[in-house]
Protein backbone atom coordinates (compact mmCIF):
# COMPACT_ATOMS: atom_id res chain seq x y z
CA UNK A 1 0.00 0.00 0.00
CA UNK A 2 1.37 3.43 -1.19
CA UNK A 3 0.92 5.46 2.63
CA UNK A 4 0.46 9.82 2.31
CA UNK A 5 3.05 10.86 4.72
CA UNK A 6 3.31 14.36 3.23
CA UNK A 7 -0.13 15.38 4.34
CA UNK A 8 1.06 16.00 8.09
CA UNK A 9 4.69 16.25 7.22
CA UNK A 10 5.93 13.07 7.00
CA UNK A 11 3.73 11.10 9.69
CA UNK A 12 0.74 9.05 9.74
CA UNK A 13 -1.96 8.72 13.15
CA UNK A 14 -2.05 4.64 13.72
CA UNK A 15 -4.91 4.18 15.47
CA UNK A 16 -4.36 0.43 17.69
CA UNK A 17 -6.77 -1.38 18.36
CA UNK A 18 -6.64 -5.54 20.34
CA UNK A 19 -7.57 -7.85 17.72
CA UNK A 20 -9.04 -10.21 20.27
CA UNK A 21 -11.29 -7.43 21.61
CA UNK A 22 -11.27 -4.94 19.21
CA UNK A 23 -10.88 -2.35 22.10
CA UNK A 24 -9.00 1.07 20.89
CA UNK A 25 -5.77 0.90 22.81
CA UNK A 26 -3.81 3.64 21.72
CA UNK A 27 -3.52 6.62 19.18
CA UNK A 28 0.49 7.09 17.56
CA UNK A 29 2.56 8.70 14.85
CA UNK A 30 4.66 7.02 12.46
CA UNK A 31 7.18 8.32 9.87
CA UNK A 32 7.75 5.74 7.05
CA UNK A 33 10.97 4.40 8.78
CA UNK A 34 8.80 3.43 11.91
CA UNK A 35 6.44 2.08 9.12
CA UNK A 36 8.90 -0.06 7.89
CA UNK A 37 9.86 -1.17 11.21
CA UNK A 38 6.56 -2.21 12.07
CA UNK A 39 6.40 -4.05 8.95
CA UNK A 40 9.83 -5.54 9.55
CA UNK A 41 9.58 -6.88 13.45
CA UNK A 42 5.91 -7.18 13.70
CA UNK A 43 6.11 -4.85 16.99
CA UNK A 44 4.15 -1.64 16.84
CA UNK A 45 6.74 1.20 16.31
CA UNK A 46 5.96 4.98 16.52
CA UNK A 47 7.82 8.40 15.90
CA UNK A 48 8.00 9.57 18.96
CA UNK A 49 7.19 13.99 18.75
CA UNK A 50 9.41 14.74 21.80
CA UNK A 51 12.25 12.35 22.06
CA UNK A 52 12.29 13.19 18.02
CA UNK A 53 12.96 9.79 17.16
CA UNK A 54 11.50 6.17 16.30
CA UNK A 55 10.36 4.02 19.28
CA UNK A 56 8.86 0.35 19.46
CA UNK A 57 5.79 0.39 21.79
CA UNK A 58 6.91 -1.26 24.91
CA UNK A 59 10.89 -1.28 24.48
CA UNK A 60 11.13 -0.51 28.54
CA UNK A 61 8.35 -1.41 30.00
CA UNK A 62 7.95 -5.18 27.74
CA UNK A 63 4.85 -3.94 26.96
CA UNK A 64 4.67 -5.06 23.36
CA UNK A 65 2.11 -4.78 20.61
CA UNK A 66 2.16 -7.49 18.23
CA UNK A 67 1.08 -7.04 14.86
CA UNK A 68 -1.70 -9.00 12.92
CA UNK A 69 -3.16 -6.53 10.54
CA UNK A 70 -2.54 -3.13 9.03
CA UNK A 71 -4.87 -1.39 7.42
CA UNK A 72 -5.19 2.19 5.80
CA UNK A 73 -8.04 4.62 4.84
CA UNK A 74 -9.55 5.38 2.08
CA UNK A 75 -7.45 8.37 1.86
CA UNK A 76 -4.51 6.50 2.74
CA UNK A 77 -3.50 8.46 5.43
CA UNK A 78 -4.23 7.19 8.68
CA UNK A 79 -3.47 3.03 10.25
CA UNK A 80 -5.42 0.82 11.51
CA UNK A 81 -3.31 -1.72 13.53
CA UNK A 82 -4.86 -4.83 14.88
CA UNK A 83 -2.49 -6.22 17.57
CA UNK A 84 -2.32 -8.24 20.37
CA UNK A 85 -0.86 -6.36 23.53
CA UNK A 86 1.90 -7.91 26.08
CA UNK A 87 0.24 -6.13 28.57
CA UNK A 88 -0.93 -2.33 29.61
CA UNK A 89 -0.76 -0.05 26.93
CA UNK A 90 -0.83 2.79 28.86
CA UNK A 91 2.43 4.03 30.38
CA UNK A 92 -0.22 5.02 33.67
CA UNK A 93 -0.83 1.15 33.78
CA UNK A 94 -4.70 1.36 32.42
CA UNK A 95 -5.15 -1.27 30.07
CA UNK A 96 -5.61 1.51 27.01
CA UNK A 97 -4.48 5.10 26.90
CA UNK A 98 -8.09 5.88 26.92
CA UNK A 99 -8.80 4.24 30.23
CA UNK A 100 -10.98 1.36 29.30
CA UNK A 101 -10.57 -1.86 30.46
CA UNK A 102 -9.55 -4.06 27.64
CA UNK A 103 -11.86 -7.40 28.94
CA UNK A 104 -14.66 -8.44 26.61
CA UNK A 105 -15.87 -11.82 27.70
CA UNK A 106 -17.72 -12.68 24.52
CA UNK A 107 -14.55 -12.34 22.76
CA UNK A 108 -12.83 -15.16 24.22
CA UNK A 109 -14.73 -17.54 21.96
CA UNK A 110 -12.58 -15.95 19.00
CA UNK A 111 -9.23 -16.77 21.18
CA UNK A 112 -10.64 -20.32 22.19
CA UNK A 113 -10.80 -21.47 18.63
CA UNK A 114 -7.94 -20.02 17.26
CA UNK A 115 -6.44 -21.77 20.52
CA UNK A 116 -8.06 -24.86 19.24
CA UNK A 117 -7.18 -24.42 15.55
CA UNK A 118 -3.30 -24.36 16.96
CA UNK A 119 -4.15 -27.84 18.64
CA UNK A 120 -5.47 -29.27 15.13
CA UNK A 121 -2.25 -28.33 13.69
CA UNK A 122 0.36 -29.67 16.51
CA UNK A 123 -2.08 -32.51 17.96
CA UNK A 124 -0.04 -32.37 21.31
CA UNK A 125 -0.37 -35.57 23.38
CA UNK A 126 -2.06 -35.53 26.51
CA UNK A 127 -4.77 -32.87 25.29
CA UNK A 128 -8.42 -33.67 25.02
CA UNK A 129 -8.76 -31.07 22.22
CA UNK A 130 -6.24 -33.90 20.51
CA UNK A 131 -8.13 -36.95 21.21
CA UNK A 132 -11.21 -35.48 20.21
CA UNK A 133 -9.41 -34.23 16.72
CA UNK A 134 -7.97 -38.15 16.50
CA UNK A 135 -11.39 -40.11 16.90
CA UNK A 136 -12.98 -38.18 13.88
CA UNK A 137 -15.86 -35.95 13.11
CA UNK A 138 -18.25 -38.86 14.36
CA UNK A 139 -17.30 -38.40 17.94
CA UNK A 140 -16.98 -34.85 17.98
CA UNK A 141 -20.40 -34.56 16.82
CA UNK A 142 -21.41 -37.17 19.32
CA UNK A 143 -20.30 -35.04 22.05
CA UNK A 144 -22.19 -31.72 20.75
CA UNK A 145 -25.25 -34.41 21.27
CA UNK A 146 -24.62 -34.83 24.57
CA UNK A 147 -23.60 -31.95 26.36
CA UNK A 148 -27.12 -30.66 24.62
CA UNK A 149 -28.90 -32.87 26.34
CA UNK A 150 -27.29 -32.45 29.36
CA UNK A 151 -27.76 -28.82 28.84
CA UNK A 152 -31.55 -29.75 28.40
CA UNK A 153 -31.08 -31.60 31.82
CA UNK A 154 -30.05 -28.63 33.94
CA UNK A 155 -32.40 -26.39 32.45
CA UNK A 156 -35.30 -28.08 33.35
CA UNK A 157 -33.88 -29.71 36.61
CA UNK A 158 -30.84 -28.09 37.50
CA UNK A 159 -29.72 -24.96 38.59
CA UNK A 160 -28.52 -22.00 37.00
CA UNK A 161 -24.59 -22.52 37.86
CA UNK A 162 -24.90 -26.21 36.23
CA UNK A 163 -26.86 -25.28 33.18
CA UNK A 164 -24.19 -22.46 32.43
CA UNK A 165 -21.28 -25.43 33.44
CA UNK A 166 -23.29 -27.87 30.84
CA UNK A 167 -23.92 -25.29 28.12
CA UNK A 168 -19.81 -24.09 28.26
CA UNK A 169 -19.11 -27.74 27.31
CA UNK A 170 -21.84 -28.02 24.66
CA UNK A 171 -20.13 -24.72 23.07
CA UNK A 172 -16.76 -25.75 23.54
CA UNK A 173 -17.81 -29.09 21.85
CA UNK A 174 -19.38 -27.14 19.33
CA UNK A 175 -16.34 -24.98 18.30
CA UNK A 176 -14.34 -28.31 18.26
CA UNK A 177 -16.61 -29.41 15.36
CA UNK A 178 -16.56 -26.05 13.64
CA UNK A 179 -13.09 -26.24 13.52
CA UNK A 180 -12.84 -29.63 11.99
CA UNK A 181 -15.09 -28.39 9.24
CA UNK A 182 -13.20 -25.50 8.72
CA UNK A 183 -15.56 -23.36 9.91
CA UNK A 184 -15.99 -20.53 12.55
CA UNK A 185 -18.00 -19.25 15.25
CA UNK A 186 -18.07 -15.92 13.25
CA UNK A 187 -19.60 -18.11 10.51
CA UNK A 188 -22.53 -18.60 13.02
CA UNK A 189 -22.59 -14.91 14.22
CA UNK A 190 -22.89 -13.96 10.33
CA UNK A 191 -25.61 -16.39 9.55
CA UNK A 192 -27.70 -15.40 12.90
CA UNK A 193 -26.57 -11.66 11.84
CA UNK A 194 -28.40 -12.21 8.03
CA UNK A 195 -31.53 -13.93 9.97
CA UNK A 196 -31.92 -10.97 12.26
CA UNK A 197 -34.55 -8.26 11.53
CA UNK A 198 -34.36 -6.02 14.17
Amino acid sequence: MKLDFEKMGGLIPAIVQDYNTNKVLMLGFMNEEAYEETKATGKVTFFSRTKNRIWMKGETSGNTLQVVTIAADCDNDTLLIKAIPAGPVCHTGADTCFGEKNVEDIMFLKYLQNFIEQRRQEMPEGSYTTTLFQKGINRMAQKVGEEAVETVIEATNGTDDRLVYEAADMIYHLIVLLTSKGLRIEDLARELKSRHKG
